[in-house]
This record gives C-alpha cells, sequence and structure tokens, in this order.
C-alpha cells in the first residue's frame, strides 16, 4: 500500500530560523527554568497529552536523551525542539515532529507555547517550520495534528498553518478527567508544496 521510498533521515541545520523565531535543540539543563515556568500549569497542560510537572520531574524526564532527540535516523522517533525569540533569546515553548512511518511517509507535530507569548501567531510560525521539515527534510507524504474539540485557538494554528481539518472523533478518548472530541487535521506533501 505504502510508496516504497528509500528510508531517510533528518538531520538539520540548527538553528532553524523562522521570521521571528529560532528553534534549537533543547537543552535540558539550561533550558530547565524557562520550560517548567508553562509545563507547570494546568491551563496550559488542558487539552494536550503532558501534565503540570514539577521542576524534579521534569529534570527526570529530559535526562532521556529521547525526550531531547534533534536528529531523526528512524521512524518512531520524535525531534523535539526549543523555540526561541530571535529578539530576545527568550525559550518560549517547544515543539514535535513524529515520524510515523517510512513505508506511508507519515508523521504528525505537536507544539506547546508558553501563555505570555500566546496569541502572537508564534504557534503557526513554529508549525509551518514543522512541516517544512517533514515535508522538505524527511520526504514524508501526510502530516497530522490532532487537538481537543474544547481548544479552538489550536485549531485556528493549524489551519494558518495549511492544513485541513478531516475529521471529529465525537468523545473518543476519557481524557483528564472528562470524555474528550478530538478534531484531526491533517496536509498532503503536494498541498504543502502547492501553498
Amino acid at each position: 500500500m505504502g510508496h516504497d521510498d528509500t528510508a531517510r533521515s533528518l538531520a538539520p541545520d540548527y538553528p532553524i530560523e523562522t521570521e521571528r523565531l529560532l528553534l534549537r535543540p533543547i537543552d535540558p539543563e539550561r533550558d530547565l527554568d524557562a520550560m517548567h515556568a508553562y509545563r507547570s500549569r494546568e491551563d496550559v497542560c488542558a487539552y494536550i497529552p503532558p501534565v503540570p510537572v514539577t521542576r524534579e520531574r521534569l529534570a527526570e524526564t529530559y535526562r532521556d536523551p529521547e525526550r531531547t532527540r534533534s536528529v531523526l535516523t528512524e521512524p518512531g522517533q520524535v525531534l523535539a525542539l526549543a523555540v526561541v525569540l530571535q529578539e530576545t533569546g527568550e525559550l518560549i515553548g517547544d515543539v514535535v515532529l513524529f515520524w510515523h512511518s517510512a513505508e506511508h511517509r507519515s508523521g504528525e507535530i505537536g507544539y506547546i507555547i508558553g501563555p505570555d507569548h500566546q496569541g502572537r501567531g508564534y504557534a503557526t510560525e513554529a508549525a509551518r517550520a514543522l512541516l517544512a521539515l517533514g515535508f522538505d527534510g524527511l520526504g514524508l507524504h501526510r502530516i497530522t495534528g490532532r487537538i481537543d474539540a474544547r481548544n479552538p485557538a489550536s485549531a485556528r494554528v493549524l489551519t494558518r498553518a495549511g492544513m485541513r481539518q478531516e475529521s471529529v472523533l465525537v468523545e473518543n478518548e476519557w481524557f483528564k478527567g472528562a470524555w474528550s472530541t478530538e478534531i484531526d487535521f491533517a496536509i498532503l506533501e503536494s498541498e504543502w508544496a502547492a501553498r
């Protein structure tokens, strides 16, 4: 079924520069305080898998080199990058690119931007950079983004990044004490190239 392409890998030149941002590898020690500032908040974690964590637990998590992977060599791996403001050098969030399958050339993106920096288009800018990495860097055919229906701001991010809504999975998951409705977005390589 899949398109048999020679297995690719992704080793970007860092930092990746967008209009206002730099995407770079996460430094588990230097970045810990900045990441803990938003990853410890209930409002930030409400609609995404991570739960609010203590600084110690976050430090422990990031001691695993797989959590700070900045090169993809095989499917199943996740690229995790810090999002930094070019102007100030301040870390404002982090993003992930999942490489799901080589055969189907599929991936998925995710992002967290701290509350002090939301609403300025940074998530969209970072999402576009991830799509470029997935399509232009890794040669993916299709990239998805999955959001909670209670988070319309995230739907706007993916729409502005060029993705289209594909499906609504009504109350498909018991998530943090309530039924969650998932909305799936996607974009194909051909749509990315034609944008």
